[in-house]
């Protein structure tokens, strides 16, 4: 079931050694030079060098279908890259396949125009610079993207902004040279057509970062999160993408296949919650025995192995209904799996540190910051509520009464 195909599997293999071979051991060299006094939020050359082995290697971009940019694969095959890669909290960068510039290449790919590729969209697949999406804002619920209030004005020849946003992922990274704004564009038209999004340059004046975030404690540097705002910020009308009250239109064609990315690699990282679960269960004794020859280990054990593999099916299933039906005619799965796999991920998590005790708790371990980007996941890109609130819509349109 859900079979690869040949290049696809080849491909597989290939990054299953780069990973062992190269992101594992710069994964320990990368945590410890970003804990060194005064580097916290500078990119620690190991990166670099990781990407341009993995470029040579012809692990790039593996996440765009088209072949003239990326890899070529379906969402079916690059699903299971995601995975693996998602074993490692820093390992989708080295192939290039990290949020959020994965979903603004898409983006700018499908319908930037041709200035737009060149200036923006051809720095990013080289990995020259990173990116950021600001579309969350901190004075509304923006789980209902039609209450977003960011202002994008069309004045003479150019847009002026005025909002704020806030969990912009990467607006922190020094690599960060642009924002994917979506704002209000006419607040008289039908709701879904208020929206449009435009490209604003980091260094435009008025932008301003109001603060760094941290999500349970964890800032996540050298990349982070911010609070930003955007102070009378003008940009040519030609940095709108695609067309003015399009901003829906192109959330949706983002969306879909990163929900999709995100989720294949929570699976990964439960995976490697899971392998370090069983070891440690296996060499920690207790009251005289090994824990995990006492029921409680057991239960977490197997539930865990339970919970993956079921998260896994709906996950690759959502990404063969992607292939074949296109994002709206996936749009239920990938609701289910945004509310599945995250909580599946929290859950095998939850139970690693359980069984790892204090050593769970602190900087020994990777668990406590798997465990809060997993949680954070439950929010990003719509909370489960939104999704559950569509799936109980779709449901109940289908039933026969």
């Amino acid at each position: 079931m859900f079979d690869l195909s040949a290049r696809a599997q080849e491909i597989r293999e290939r990054l299953i050694v780069f990973m062992r071979e190269v992101v594992a051991p710069g994964e320990h060299e990368y945590h410890a030079a970003v804990a060194e006094p005064g580097q916290r939020w500078l990119i620690p050359p190991v990166m670099e060098e990781m990407k341009r082995k993995a470029r040579a290697a012809g692990l790039w971009n593996l996440f765009l279908p088209d072949s003239r940019h990326g890899a070529g694969l379906t969402n079916l095959d690059y699903a299971r890259m995601a995975e693996i890669m998602g074993r490692s909290l820093i390992a989708s960068e080295v192939f290039n396949c990290s949020a959020p510039d994965t979903g603004n290449m898409e983006v700018l790919h499908m319908y930037g125009n041709e200035f737009q590729k060149r200036q923006w969209l051809d720095p990013l697949l080289a990995g020259e610079i990173r990116s950021g999406f600001a579309m969350t804002e901190p004075d509304v619920a923006s789980s209902d993207a039609t209450n977003i209030r960011c202002r994008i004005l069309r004045e003479g020849d150019q847009y002026r902004i005025s909002g704020k946003k806030w969990w912009t992922t990467g607006a922190m990274d020094p690599r960060c040279k642009f924002f994917i704004v979506m704002g209000e564009t006419n607040p008289e038209a039908k709701p879904y057509a208020r929206q449009s999004m435009v490209i604003v340059p980091r260094d435009t004046p008025g932008v301003r970062i109001v603060r760094p975030l941290h999500v349970f404690g964890f800032d996540d540097a050298p990349c982070g999160h911010a609070e930003l705002a955007f102070d009378d910020v003008h940009v040519p009308l030609g940095n709108l993408i695609y067309g003015e009250g399009k901003g829906f239109e192109i959330a949706q064609g983002r969306l879909g296949p990163g929900r999709v990315h995100h989720c294949m690699r929570l699976i990964g990282l439960a995976e490697r919650a899971l392998e370090a679960m069983v070891a440690r269960a296996k060499s920690r004794i207790v009251f005289g025995h090994p824990i995990a020859r006492h029921g409680m280990a057991q239960e977490a054990i197997a539930l865990s192995r339970c919970e993956i593999e079921q998260a896994r099916l709906l996950t690759l299933s959502t990404a063969a209904a992607l292939d074949k039906l296109g994002t709206r005619g996936a749009r239920d799965r990938v609701a289910m799996i945004k509310v599945v796999v995250p909580r599946m991920a929290c859950q095998v998590i939850d139970r690693a540190i359980q069984i790892h005790g204090g050593a769970g708790l602190c900087e020994d371990s990777f668990l406590g910051q798997a465990y809060a980007g997993a949680r954070s996941l439950r929010i990003a890109d719509g909370p489960d509520e939104v999704h559950i609130m569509t799936l109980s819509k779709m449901e109940c349109e289908r039933a026969v009464v």
